[in-house]
């Protein structure tokens, strides 16, 4: 949402895979962290240019290949978390997927913490609360309809509706504040603004803020049903 202030993310270099466990063809290595472009340079054979897929080797400290695929560089502040962050993307193997964080380790960072990612982007201001809680919600959606709704919320939509209502609650609170301070000034601020007219549209506002909670609510925890009925009623077809 607008006007928020966060602290700084600490000055640590975080890494962690960025893909499910397991096996597949591809596997991600996320860098992110002011020595995030320093430790890249230690295990590339090649120079990374911001926002550009490059085909690479990744080194061990004897400079034996690890692994290849592709590196990418996202200088800050245009990256997901506002810091230098490097995305190593090679193949899906866990073993190799290990090799790769203990070289990062070896070179200065540490492991990220459970969402730390997503963390640091709300401290620098990259996204709001409600993003933050979206991006959980998005990855954990069971069904279309929870998926495109968390979307929305994390393209913003929540937090403009939320920004929206907070303008105008403060713009009330100017005139009522106007007219408590200055009760003696012959123009009468709550009754020529139509203050009562804008506080009705902010409680709608406001209810309908709740009710999408609501829904979305819904949407990510479902709902606990029981199927009650006489023998042979047809319960189990219903289900």
């Amino acid at each position: 949402m607008e006007g928020h202030s966060h602290q700084p993310a600490d000055t640590d270099t975080i890494c962690a895979i960025a893909t499910p466990p397991g096996m597949g063809g591809v596997g991600v290595v996320r860098i992110s962290g002011p020595t995030s472009v320093s430790i890249a340079t230690q295990m590339l054979d090649v120079s990374l240019e911001p926002r550009m897929a490059q085909f690479a080797h990744f080194l061990d400290e004897h400079g034996n290949r690890i692994d290849s695929g592709i590196a990418i560089l996202f200088r800050a502040p245009a990256s997901f978390t506002g810091e230098d962050v490097v995305e190593l993307q090679g193949h899906g193997g866990p073993q190799v997927m290990q090799m790769l964080v203990s070289r990062v380790l070896s070179l200065g960072a540490r492991l990220a913490n459970p969402g730390e990612f997503s963390e640091r982007a709300f401290l620098n201001n990259k996204i709001d609360l409600v993003q933050a809680e979206a991006i959980a919600d998005l990855i954990e959606s069971g069904t279309e309809a929870s998926a495109r709704a968390a979307q929305r919320s994390l393209d913003g939509v929540f937090s403009k509706q939320v920004s929206e209502l907070q303008r105008a609650l403060i713009d009330l609170r100017v005139f009522v504040e106007a007219a408590l301070d200055f009760p003696d000034e012959e123009i009468d601020f709550l009754e020529d603004s139509d203050v009562l007219d804008r506080l009705g549209r902010a409680a709608e506002q406001l209810r309908n803020l709740l009710n999408q909670a609501h829904q979305g609510q819904l949407l990510r925890d479902g709902i606990n049903i029981a199927i009650a009925g006489l023998p042979n009623a047809g319960k189990s077809s219903l289900l």
